[in-house]
């Protein structure tokens, strides 16, 4: 995984909660919040919050005395999501590494983490940190997309960047996000980092957008990606976008235009 891979700042963490977490993330989000609150929790444990997508659907079901801790490594992101969230006392915002948890042993009834496994530079070692905050007989429920090939703008915005710059395609998205799409090695990193009971579900849904060039300009500019076409030529960040928008127009349309996603959702105990 490149650096640039977890660098969500600049103008990205607007552009991703504005774009892409309608795009592709609030329709996980309110399924992984249903999932988690009906356990009930009385505190829970949010990492790679991102822009508050899962946070935001979430904290409306918990309990008046619930502890809701919400973490992220990126403060650029964790700021936007506190901003967007306004005012509960029920919530704590903290900026931590999900390899390395400021929390004690034993501490939290769920752990949740949406789209943020995909990131980690050591999966069962993030894996064994969510298992050590966990009480006995707590859950650890995440998400991570399949393949890309079964995620439709994913993959279109992937093969027109990569035409782009032939020489050096840039593979953000194939690479990190869709790079953890394996359900035998996801069960294999919870056993090896001691969860026993683990269950995975396959959800596909639609993804829309407004128009191909949003959703283009969601992938293009509001994801790492814009790091990757940045660091091999500036000047090309709109031309890349514009090829983006294309490649999703000649298959969807000139108007709104739709797509299907696909995730997996985990739940480990």
């Amino acid at each position: 995984m490149a650096d640039s891979d977890k660098r969500f700042a600049g103008s990205i963490p607007e552009l991703y909660d504005k774009l892409m977490v309608p795009l592709i993330f609030e329709a996980y989000a309110a399924d992984l919040a249903e999932r988690v609150a009906a356990f009930a929790p009385g505190a829970v444990l949010e990492t790679a919050a991102g822009s508050g997508a899962v946070t935001r659907a979430l904290a409306p079901r918990l309990g008046a005395g619930a502890r809701y801790a919400v973490t992220d490594l990126n403060p650029p992101m964790l700021d936007y999501a506190a901003a967007r969230q306004g005012p509960d006392g029920r919530l704590e915002w903290r900026q931590a590494d999900a390899l390395a948890l400021p929390f004690e042993d034993a501490s939290f009834d769920v752990v949740c983490c949406q789209f943020g496994a995909m990131f980690f530079s050591d999966r069962v070692a993030g894996h064994a940190e969510a298992r050590r905050v966990l009480k006995p007989g707590g859950r650890y429920v995440f998400s991570v997309w399949d393949r890309i090939e079964e995620n439709a703008f994913a993959d279109e915005v992937t093969e027109a960047v990569a035409a782009v710059f032939p020489q050096d395609p840039p593979r953000f998205l194939a690479r990190t996000p869709h790079g953890y799409h394996d359900v035998a090695r996801i069960r294999d990193d919870l056993r090896l980092a001691g969860f026993g009971a683990i269950g995975i579900e396959t959800l596909a849904k639609t993804s829309r957008a407004a128009s191909a060039r949003l959703a283009a300009l969601a992938y293009c500019q509001g994801t790492p990606l814009r790091n990757e076409i940045e660091a091999r030529d500036a000047s090309l960040l709109a031309l890349a976008t514009d090829r983006a928008a294309a490649a999703i127009a000649s298959r969807h349309g000139d108007g709104p235009v739709s797509g299907k996603i696909q995730a997996h959702v985990i739940v480990a105990a």
